[in-house]
């Protein structure tokens, strides 16, 4: 029988697993904030800079299936460990890359770990609850890219105007020794599953609704990242705001994601499918009012905030539909929940230059976005209707199922 933890000592292990949370969105965000800077060290255009975004969020595609799968057979706190030493290596070494195109090497590679972490991570604070919190438990961990982007992201960006962007990257693996001190201290064993190998967590790539799934998440969440990837040029450019205050939005746009992943871990609970067609329906609306509001700089920082909320309400219950998508290959599929985004990283940069580079100016990026958000609340309906089809158990019923497997 499980033993769950609960009070100091569960709160003492889900911090040491989001701090790593808070490093991997210091990495990835903070990039989007020192857009200028980093094309100015470097030399190169915006447009270039954010493939250097793109650069990691392929990383964190390719690297989220094959980590997982290659440390299937390894206890899951072992993996972690692994893991965040794994990306607080490969940040040192983008500290210390020569010119552009070994920066965008080096960001491919600390994205290699980002989705195997948060997956494993999320699947072992899951272990670590009863069912009915099961979906909170993967929001406290997320919750630590909400942290980094509240303070992290805001206190790198200002560091990396006043001392060079590349500070980051110092910032970063400062946090991920700290990390790995605090999984090894506070985190407890569980034991790897019975029957865990390479190829039983791979049958979660042949499961036809883990590939729905993870097509809501690139599609609905590729409108996000659209609009985030060019937040301080967007913010200086049409909204008129200084330089200097855009660590103020990005602390706005973390807080915003905190108010979402507590609410979205609630959702989660409650619905898995609610939570998702819910996020879409919200996401749409946040994108076609942050179009039109943005040549002003109130509301502009308003919507900033409220886009953060939105875009993290839909993540906990993604996650846990993947997870109950392959019961028998949880880990992989957890991690793929970070590919999906990953995708919809660089599919939604990729399509913000494009829009921008064809003159349509900070603002289409928006619309685009509203589109694919559209797009995927009506993949979400789908793969429900398919999920109720086929019979699949999601969030709390597939807990209870399981548990009462266990015990029998």
């Amino acid at each position: 029988m499980t033993a769950y933890l609960s009070g100091g000592k569960l709160l003492l292990a889900i911090v040491a697993l989001a701090m790593g949370g808070v490093g991997i969105g210091v990495t990835e965000f903070a990039m989007m904030g020192l857009l200028q800077e980093g094309a100015a060290d470097l030399q190169v255009s915006y447009a270039q800079m954010g493939l250097m975004i793109s650069a990691y969020a392929i990383g964190v595609v390719v690297g989220a299936p094959v980590l997982t799968a290659l440390a299937a057979k390894i206890p899951r706190k072992r993996a972690v460990q692994l893991l965040i030493l794994f990306f607080t290596l490969a940040n040192l070494s983008s500290f210390f890359a020569a010119d552009y195109n070994a920066m965008l090497v080096t960001r491919f590679v600390a994205g290699l770990p980002h989705g195997a972490y948060f997956g494993l991570a999320g699947v072992l604070a899951g272990s670590l609850v009863p069912a009915t919190m099961r979906g909170r438990a993967i929001a406290w961990v997320m919750l630590g890219l909400s942290v980094a982007n509240v303070a992290g992201v805001p206190l790198v960006t200002r560091l990396g105007q006043e001392y060079g962007w590349r500070s980051m990257f110092l910032v970063v693996t400062v946090i991920g020794v700290l990390t790995a001190v605090l999984i090894t201290l506070f985190v407890p064993w569980r034991k790897s599953e019975a029957g865990a190998s390479i190829r039983r967590e791979l049958t979660a790539l042949k499961s036809a609704q883990v590939w729905l799934a993870m097509l809501t998440g690139i599609v609905g969440f590729g409108g996000f990242f659209a609009v985030y990837s060019y937040i301080s040029p967007t913010l200086t450019e049409e909204a008129k705001l200084p330089i200097e205050l855009v660590p103020l939005a990005l602390a706005l746009y973390g807080l915003g994601m905190v108010v979402g992943s507590l609410a979205g871990g609630r959702l989660a609970d409650w619905s898995i499918f609610g939570a998702i067609k819910l996020s879409s329906v919200f996401m749409v609306a946040t994108m076609l009012i942050f179009a039109v509001v943005t040549s002003w700089v109130i509301p502009t920082m308003i919507m900033v905030f409220v886009m953060g909320a939105v875009g993290s309400l839909l993540i906990p219950a993604l996650q846990t539909l993947l997870m109950d998508s392959a019961p028998h290959a949880q880990s992989l599929a957890a991690s793929l929940n970070h590919s999906a985004l990953n995708v919809a990283n660089a599919l939604g940069a990729a399509l913000g230059a494009a829009v921008i580079a064809a003159g349509y100016g900070f603002r289409a990026p928006s619309v685009v976005g509203a589109g694919l958000a559209a797009l995927g609340l009506l993949i979400a309906w789908i793969t429900q209707i398919r999920a109720k089809k086929v019979g699949l158990l999601v969030g709390r019923e597939a807990m209870e199922a399981r548990e009462q497997a266990r015990t029998r």
